[in-house]
């Protein structure tokens, strides 16, 4: 009987040398508890992708286990932080050491957003798209915090048209007549009154912010209400009566391209200060069948590309 298991990483014949950028696992299935301001500590359901640099011409590959195990640690020990995420890219290059320099991790998830209505102060469940990215090179940390915030966008070239065919059906309606009020009111308050109205879509725009390499706590809350409160219309959770009305009052008052969506949030980010910034509209047309998009960061010469 064999004493020991073979090794192939170590024993196989023909190895084509070369050094490699990044070698590791995605979709690995985590449960993590995240900790975040304005939240307590949070459950999620992650899918984290795990990397280390092949710096080692000769060898045949790295040890994908210990990545594993590691991040295992994690999700069963400690809470995910901006420091329990550098400890864990830490061990990941110690446990390779020789082979590795570098190590990266991201991990996907949903994170459950308890939210109010806009009046009716009814409250309900929204799930926001969390992307965290980290990565460590030679002792430099790099984070990234992306999330996608989902929002209603009514076009301001259909909101002129309905205005005018309103108009239109106004002087057909009333022409030569001498107006009073409650006759107009009421008129108003009829579908031949409001015989158009503009072209809404639910829109998404994916963010993501450069984070301090010194940051100790995450702000996804943070992030999420200033996308909100700067575009004004985000898609709601339990809505009554008030809050529908409420929020087509938004639209009507907050109209967009997604053009407008971009610069907004442009200028925002940039009173925000972050170090860098990436953001993509995407109005998803209900007029066209395909998608009215728009790009703007920061434009650091080593950072974001739109």
């Amino acid at each position: 009987m064999p004493t020991s298991m073979p090794d192939i990483a170590h024993s196989a014949d023909a190895l084509q040398e070369g050094k490699l950028d990044w070698v590791g696992m995605g979709n690995i299935e985590l449960p993590l508890l995240l900790s975040s301001k304005g939240i307590n500590d949070t459950p999620v359901t992650a899918k984290a992708d795990a990397f280390v640099s092949l710096d080692r011409e000769d060898a045949k590959g790295i040890h994908m286990s210990r990545l594993f195990l590691a991040l295992d640690t994690l999700s069963c020990e400690q809470t995910l932080t901006p420091g329990a995420i550098r400890s864990v890219l830490d061990s990941f290059i110690t446990s390779h050491e020789g082979l590795s320099h570098s190590a990266k991790v991201t991990f996907h998830f949903e994170l459950p957003l308890r939210r109010a209505s806009l009046l009716s102060g009814k409250q309900g469940w929204k799930n926001y798209p969390v992307s965290i990215t980290a990565s460590l090179t030679d002792g430099r940390f790099s984070l990234e915090l992306a999330v996608d915030v989902t929002y209603s966008s009514t076009c301001p070239c259909s909101a002129a048209l309905a205005r005018q065919l309103i108009q239109n059906a106004f002087e057909q309606k009333f022409a030569g007549q001498s107006l009073d009020h409650a006759s107009v009111h009421a008129w108003l308050g009829t579908t031949e009154g409001i015989l158009a109205t503009p072209h809404s879509q639910r829109s998404v725009t994916n963010i993501k912010v450069k984070l301090d390499e010194n940051c100790q706590a995450f702000d996804i809350l943070g992030l999420v209400n200033l996308v909100e409160d700067e575009l004004k219309t985000p898609v709601q959770a339990a809505v009554k009566r008030e809050d529908e009305q409420e929020f087509a009052r938004l639209n009507g008052q907050n109209l967009m391209f997604c053009e407008d969506a971009a610069r907004k949030l442009k200028a925002l980010f940039e009173a925000e200060n972050y170090q860098d910034y990436y953001i993509k509209i995407n109005h998803y047309e209900s007029l066209h069948a395909h998608d009215a998009v728009a790009y703007a960061v920061k434009g650091l010469k080593d950072g974001y590309r739109a």
